[in-house]
Parts: structure tokens; C-alpha cells; sequence
């Protein structure tokens, strides 16, 4: 069983580069209030931003966060707006809302990998995209990441979409799988492969991150907050990259971080969530931290055109910008 790729990269020159751009605030004055969606409930995959609360990053350049864990879409509304000037989504959004006219821009990459996958015991032999031919699989909704990241394994792997019995779950991956309602589960590959495993079935996980680069979760803002201040982006994107780096630095520090900002993860199973924050990590780590990568914001557009998600193209290079990062 394998649950990722080993991933090895050059960290100390991530802790000067970030190191070197903390030290001005945006401000010496009041405190400026940031509501940010996350887009989940509270979790350990939100560890860097409790880190950067907890050690005072934001603070230090003038910002006081308030978390907000409301609909993704939501989120993407509000900040297309201007009602609020930050959001942390996934990247499928972006091009999405700007189709719709929404002039969001993504301006911090936090997440390297999709972090979809699909999900399967041991010894069903389903190993790779190509093994899900005739078998059923369970899916939570035909919507955001987890469809977007399924459809794209499809593709890249060349398995034709009808080959495959695609079955709404909501959100029972877990227990449709221990139940064998279904072959295979669409899951995030972080999460759902660790609780399986805990609960006694071994899984062996096909991610979509090891066939297709795609842009994935990270932070966006608007075309206003950009051109009006963008120092307030600036801030933003170190304070964030400073707790990033500081989890990735320490994770046991910011698993006990997370305990004051997640309730019942006192009383939860402790080794399930730390190997969650753990699989995580693998997804954070690069030698570039915030950096978009121009091909990965290609490879999703053509993804959302296949599956008619986009009637037509959109000039995808303003929908992200590397401007911001340090």
C-alpha cells in the first residue's frame, strides 16, 4: 500500500526566502479585520493559519483574522464582490467564477498536488484509472473538486467516462466502502485513505495529482483589492506563508496549535488526525511556496471545457498572479 510519492526538497532556502519578507506591517495602527472563508469545517488542514494566528504572523503585519467556514461558493461570491478581500478555495473556482463574470484572482498557492483521489481496498486490484472499467464507484456529489478531479483522471488516463457505474454517495465514502456498497470511493487523499485504514481496510489510492497537474487550493482575492492595496495582499500572502512554513517546520507544535481551534480534537482519535495533518504535508511541501505554476492553470481549464463546465476559454493567465509572492 501507497498512499503518495516520496517528495524531498530543498527547505532551508523556503525559510530565508520567507524569513527575509516578514518584518514590515502593513500598518503601526488599528488592527485591520479579515474574515476568511475556508470552506470546510473546522480541521487540521487548516494548521497553517491557526500557526499563523497562534505565533502573531498576522498580527505582526497589522491584520486580525476571524475564520469563517462557510460554503466555498459562498466565499467565492462574497470576494467577487468586494464584500470580503480574501477566501481560501479550490482552484477549479477561479476559472469558474470568472466565466460568470466574478473578477476573483487567484494569488497564493498553498496545496501542490490535487488532492483528489480514488480510493480502493487492497485486494479489490484496482491499482490504477484503467482497473475502475466496469466497477462501481462512489462519489459525493457531481460538483466541485472530488467530480472535477475524478473527471480529470478519466481523461488523462484515457478510461472513457461511461466505462465506469458512477454512484452519488454524499459524503459516506468511509462507510460505503467498509460496507461494500461500492468498489472504490472518490476521496481527498489525505483523509478519507487514513480513516479506512484505521478502521482495518488498507487502501490503495489512485491520485490524480501522480496523471495531471492542476491548480488546486490556495487563496484568492479580487481585482479591486489588488490594485487599490496591494500591500494588504502582500501581508496577507507572508503572514500565511510564515504559518506554512512553521507547520511544516514543526508539526507536533501545530497539531497542539490546532487543538484551540478545532473543538472535540482533544477527545478525537489522536494518531487518526496526526497522520491526517501528516499526509498533508506531503501536499504542501516545494521549493517555491505560493507560486502558481502556469501549466497547472492550463491543464485545468482544459479539464472544466471537457466536461462542459466552461461553454469556452477564458484568458486564464489573469485568473492567477505570482506578483504577490515573496
Amino acid at each position: 500500500m501507497r498512499f503518495f510519492r516520496s517528495l524531498s526538497f530543498p527547505m532551508l532556502s523556503i525559510s530565508l526566502l520567507i524569513g527575509a519578507c516578514t518584518t514590515v506591517p502593513l500598518n503601526q495602527g488599528p488592527l485591520t479585520q479579515i474574515r476568511l472563508p475556508m470552506g470546510y469545517i473546522p480541521n487540521v488542514q487548516f494548521a497553517p493559519f491557526y500557526v499563523a494566528v497562534e505565533r502573531g504572523y498576522f498580527r505582526e503585519e497589522g491584520l486580525e483574522i476571524e475564520f469563517d467556514y462557510s460554503f466555498e461558493t459562498d466565499a467565492v461570491t462574497l470576494v467577487g464582490a468586494n464584500d470580503l478581500q480574501f477566501a481560501v478555495v479550490s482552484g477549479e473556482q477561479v476559472p469558474l467564477a470568472r466565466a460568470q463574470g466574478l473578477p476573483i484572482v487567484y494569488v497564493m498557492a498553498w496545496w501542490q498536488g490535487y488532492p483528489v483521489g480514488v480510493a480502493a481496498p487492497e485486494n479489490s486490484g484496482i491499482r490504477t484509472p484503467a482497473d475502475l472499467a466496469g466497477r462501481r464507484v462512489g462519489i459525493p456529489c457531481l460538483c466541485g473538486a472530488s467530480y472535477v478531479g475524478y473527471q480529470a483522471l478519466l481523461s488523462a488516463a484515457g478510461v472513457p467516462a461511461d466505462s465506469v457505474a458512477l454512484e452519488v454517495i454524499q459524503y459516506t465514502q468511509v462507510e460505503s466502502l467498509l460496507a461494500g456498497r461500492v468498489d472504490a470511493v472518490v476521496i481527498y487523499a489525505n483523509n478519507e485513505p487514513v480513516q479506512l485504514e484505521a478502521q482495518g481496510m488498507p487502501v490503495d489510492v489512485i491520485r490524480v495529482a501522480d496523471y495531471v497537474d492542476l491548480a488546486s487550493n490556495g487563496m484568492i482575492t479580487n481585482e479591486a483589492t489588488m490594485a487599490e492595496r496591494p500591500d494588504l495582499v502582500r501581508a496577507m500572502v507572508r503572514a500565511s506563508l510564515r504559518g506554512l512554513q512553521a507547520t511544516l517546520d514543526d508539526p507536533d507544535a501545530a497539531f497542539e496549535i490546532c487543538k484551540q481551534y478545532i473543538e472535540g480534537l482533544e477527545e478525537a482519535d489522536q494518531e487518526v488526525q496526526r497522520r491526517v495533518l501528516e499526509e498533508s504535508l506531503r501536499f504542501w511541501e516545494t521549493d517555491r511556496p505560493g507560486w502558481s505554476r502556469p501549466e497547472a492553470w492550463g491543464n485545468m481549464q482544459d479539464v472544466l471545457l471537457s466536461m462542459g463546465s466552461l461553454e469556452a476559454p477564458i484568458d486564464i493567465a489573469s485568473a492567477f498572479s505570482n506578483d504577490f509572492i515573496p
